[in-house]
């Protein structure tokens, strides 16, 4: 145990090693600055010398004979239909029958939509009972008074002047009892009214027995005749609305839109989707299909009436269809500085759909004009290169920047009319931070 203990003791006999000198200090120290300091510079070589990854694209010109046989001009828009139909209803209802969904084909007069219609039968039979009480008494004003009337009122007018006899009778025998002073004058006096009025009676009976005779004046059959066709055009009226709850389509298509279901209200007038529906279905013939589009002013001087074009569609790009300026819009978008152009898409089929991305590639009618030896050749970059009108292409290392006229937009991108004449490492979608003259190298697949 003390041989181990002995061990662990410190021997301070032993001496320490020697420090090193204070020159071995300082070129260590200076060393490790040196290599501090190298460091430093080389990063700041390379942030001050950094090169920004870009896309890089070969920009390709090709002939005006490859881009098609007198094309002049290429363009893309949307197919649209030549004339939609928003079928609305005439009058208000609720919706009580639906026959069509989106898609359907219909014929011109096939119902779409039926309304509940109790109300317009209600009305409809509220204007034949009125109509039929005005015939009548139209007819018995042209028929004039019956036999039996006419009897009746000349009966009447015997009597009165039987009265007028008796009173008369009566009247001169008062006289002479009143001269012989038998009777009072108060009694001649009365006799002498009843008299009168016996007479007065016959009078008016006789007027009316010619009335009788006469018939109705003809001012009160002519206004009867007038209230009998205000009541027939009042009952067409009712039948007509009764009818306009059955709402059919105006013509052959195709329902593009249902705008409504069972059981929503809908009226005559556009109130939006929130309130009242102002049409039920949307309506298009397909066969009668054109391309809107928006020429740049700049390509506007290019058409002309009733230029011809080949149609195509990105959905299905191999297949063609001919077509022709139809309409040329007689303003142009101050906004866009463009004019809207629609052309005729001939022979359509089922392939077309309204809204469909469309692209017309304009033919000229000198196809040399377009192929001949002075044409340019035709160059087409991707629309996200073009920035502020001008691109970016890499020399040596550099973005250099460069300003360009640019054309049409077509399905593969916008043709550039000047800057750019092919063979120039294009930048595709420049950064935003890019500016002229930075450094930038290619990006690695």
């Amino acid at each position: 145990m003390q041989a181990e203990l002995k061990s662990l003791q410190i021997d301070r006999t032993k001496k320490s090693p020697p420090e090193p000198s204070r020159w071995a200090v300082r070129w260590i120290i200076g060393g490790v600055l040196v290599f501090v300091l190298l460091g430093a510079a080389r990063f700041g070589y390379d942030r001050l010398n950094a090169a920004t990854e870009v896309a890089i694209m070969r920009v390709q010109a090709e002939s005006p004979a490859a881009a098609g046989p007198g094309v002049i001009l290429n363009a893309t828009g949307y197919i649209v239909a030549a004339h939609r139909i928003e079928v609305a209803s005439k009058v208000v209802g609720k919706i009580l029958w639906i026959g069509v969904e989106k898609g359907d084909k219909v014929k011109a007069g096939q119902p779409l939509v039926r309304l509940e219609d109790d109300e317009y039968r209600a009305q409809v039979t509220q204007a034949k009972g009125a109509l039929a009480n005005l015939q009548a008494k139209l007819e018995e004003l042209e028929h004039g008074s019956r036999p039996e009337e006419i009897a009746v009122a000349r009966a009447n007018l015997n009597q009165a002047k039987a009265d007028v006899e008796d009173a008369l009778v009566t009247l001169n025998r008062t006289k002479q009892l009143v001269a012989d002073k038998v009777l009072a004058k108060q009694l001649l006096d009365d006799a002498q009214a009843k008299y009168d009025n016996a007479v007065a009676h016959v009078n008016s009976l006789q007027k009316t027995l010619d009335l009788a005779v006469l018939g109705p004046r003809q001012e009160e059959v002519d206004s009867m005749r007038g209230q009998v066709e205000q009541a027939k055009g009042a009952l067409a009226y009712a039948e007509t609305e009764e009818d306009n709850t059955v709402i059919t389509a105006p013509v052959t298509g195709t329902v593009l839109e249902r705008a409504v279901e069972k059981g929503e209200f809908v009226t005559n007038m556009n109130v939006g989707d929130k309130g009242a529906k102002g049409y039920v279905a949307a309506v298009a013939d397909l066969n009668d299909l054109e391309v809107e589009l928006d020429i740049s002013q700049n390509d506007f001087a290019k058409l002309g009436s009733k230029q011809k074009g080949i149609v195509t569609t990105d959905a299905f790009p191999d297949l063609k269809y001919n077509g022709y300026i139809k309409e040329i819009s007689p303003e142009a978008n101050r906004q866009k500085a463009t004019v809207q152009v629609k052309v005729k898409v001939l022979n359509p089929d089922d392939h077309l759909r309204p809204d469909m991305n469309a692209s017309v590639a304009f033919i000229s009618d000198d196809k040399q004009a377009a192929t001949g030896p002075a044409a340019r050749p035709v160059v087409v970059i991707p629309a996200s290169a073009i920035r502020d009108n001008a691109v970016f292409v890499m020399l040596d290392g550099k973005a250099v920047q460069r300003a360009v006229k640019t054309g049409s937009t077509n399905s593969k991108g916008v043709r550039i009319e000047d800057g750019l004449i092919g063979g120039e490492d294009l930048i595709v979608s420049p950064p935003p931070e890019l500016k002229n003259g930075d450094r930038v190298r290619p990006k690695q697949a």
